[in-house]
């Protein structure tokens, strides 16, 4: 590596260039005194040329292209602080893999990876490398998230009973005949493209494995899943029902509710929000959070020691486990399947 946690300046690789890539590079770029792109990868000249735009318009020379990892690895990994790798789901686990071997920090673009064992060998690398690996998962990133999580541990809401949560996006029509589509690449339809956020917030809240799990998923003709219910308990016995609908008029929404004995607590699967009914009050009302951060931010102060890791390979394990035992139980028709460890 190029240097240390106390650098002032990260030097960092972008693995992809894609739409999302691009989404947080126009953040990154207003952050040059704390990071500078070193070189990315990827594969498309013509994303590169689009990525390329991002930086000439702020005045800032593009880094260059290497788009082979293995070959950036061997060129750059021991100029680099860390990377964030930004690829269709299929190519996570290999990826982040490489890099934490390589010594660098992973920021990794959610879902984590594409089932549990993937996650398990992600867990071996990070433990067997010393490196970082933050999971860019909005949710578990953001203050409201983290706040209903601290709440929910400090015991002052009483057990947890149930949690309901559902999330709705056009997502169908949006992402017709692109990856995100092709089950091989993906992983999954909308239950584990912008459901993952759905699954991985709840498992997040919830702070346990799911240990009995219920599902359905509906295709609607497309070749991955676009609707989908699933009922599960957890180990201590809460009890969970979620709902994802990716053929919605169009709009994008969430929504979470936690049922605790003292409170019921109201956020949404990106973090949106975070709101309280207590005991004898009227409604809902406005938790204060501290200010929301972006991802490389975070990503960024969990490296420089300054708060701990939000969302660590461990909570995506967990929601690993959760959608293969998902996908298992909509397999058998909604049969419920044993889970967990």
């Amino acid at each position: 590596m190029s240097g240390n946690q106390s650098d002032s300046v990260v030097k960092m690789a972008m693995i992809g260039t894609g739409g999302m890539a691009r989404h947080h590079t126009r953040r990154i770029l207003q952050q040059q005194d704390t990071t500078k792109m070193h070189v990315v990868c990827e594969p498309s000249g013509e994303a590169y040329e689009t990525f390329c735009e991002l930086f000439e318009e702020a005045g800032v020379e593009p880094p260059p292209n290497e788009p082979e990892l293995a070959k950036l690895l061997d060129r750059y990994g021991d100029e680099l602080d860390a990377a964030f790798i930004i690829t269709p789901h299929v190519y996570h686990h290999d990826h982040a893999k490489a890099c934490l071997e390589a010594g660098v920090d992973v920021l990794l673009e959610k879902p984590m990876v594409m089932n549990g064992a993937e996650a398990e060998s992600l867990i071996e690398t990070r433990d067997r490398t010393g490196r970082l690996l933050v999971v860019s998962f909005n949710g578990s990133l953001s203050p409201q998230v983290r706040t209903a999580v601290n709440m929910l541990r400090s015991g002052e809401l009483g057990n947890i009973l149930n949690v309901h949560a559902t999330v709705w996006q056009n997502w169908k029509l949006g992402t017709a005949g692109k990856w995100r589509q092709v089950p091989e690449i993906s992983g999954g339809g909308f239950m584990f493209d912008t459901g993952a956020h759905l699954l991985n917030t709840v498992a997040d809240l919830v702070g346990e494995d799911f240990v009995e799990v219920a599902a359905w998923l509906d295709n609607r003709g497309a070749p991955v899943d676009i609707l989908g219910t699933v009922m599960a308990r957890t180990a201590s016995g809460v009890l969970v029902t979620l709902s994802g609908c990716g053929d919605a008029i169009k709009s994008c929404h969430s929504d979470v509710r936690v049922f605790c004995e003292k409170a019921i607590l109201r956020t949404g699967v990106w973090g949106e929000t975070l709101e309280i009914w207590r005991d004898g009050a009227d409604g809902f009302a406005p938790l204060p959070t501290p200010a929301s951060q972006g991802q490389w931010e975070q990503f960024l102060r969990v490296r420089n020691g300054e708060i701990a890791n939000p969302c660590p390979p461990e909570v995506g394990l967990r929601m690993a486990r959760f959608w293969d035992a998902i996908q298992a139980s909509a397999a058998q028709n909604g049969q419920m399947v044993q889970s967990g460890n």
